[in-house]
């Protein structure tokens, strides 16, 4: 009866061995140049993680997200431009690590519902308000 129990918490064990890990050295350490550490939190706030839900790489605990706040310090501290370093995740990971997709054929759609919805929304609420007033 033991034996079970014990193959149960080892078995439950393992998700959480799996989260553990060492965090990157500039995963949660600023940069010594505030002019520096602002464009790399700027930016750090404009990636998403790409282990967490809907969560940005400044926001999230996942190891990931922790391994990419050191990538972007890193390259930051050494002279790359924030763009470029999009760029390079963007190129690594897709569009999804992005909160701001580049408009282009396969994002359009995106960009375009908010004004379409907002449109469609006037004017059933212009519909309704001439039948009110009709009555």
């Amino acid at each position: 009866m033991i034996r079970p129990l014990a193959v149960t918490l080892l078995l439950l064990a393992v998700p959480v061995q799996a989260q553990t890990g060492t965090p990157a050295p500039l995963a949660d350490t600023q940069l010594p140049d505030p002019r520096q550490e602002a464009q790399a939190k700027a930016l750090m706030e404009t990636l998403r993680c790409v282990v967490c839900q809907g969560q940005s790489i400044a926001d999230s605990d996942a190891t990931m997200a922790g391994d990419m706040r050191a990538l972007v310090r890193t390259r930051i501290a050494e002279g790359q431009k924030p763009a470029a370093i999009r760029q390079w995740l963007i190129d690594r990971y897709g569009r999804y690590i992005s909160y701001d997709p580049p408009l282009d054929a396969a994002t359009w759609p995106l960009w375009i519902a908010p004004a379409l919805l907002l449109v469609l929304g006037g004017w059933i609420a212009r519909g309704s308000f001439r039948r009110s007033r009709g009555r």
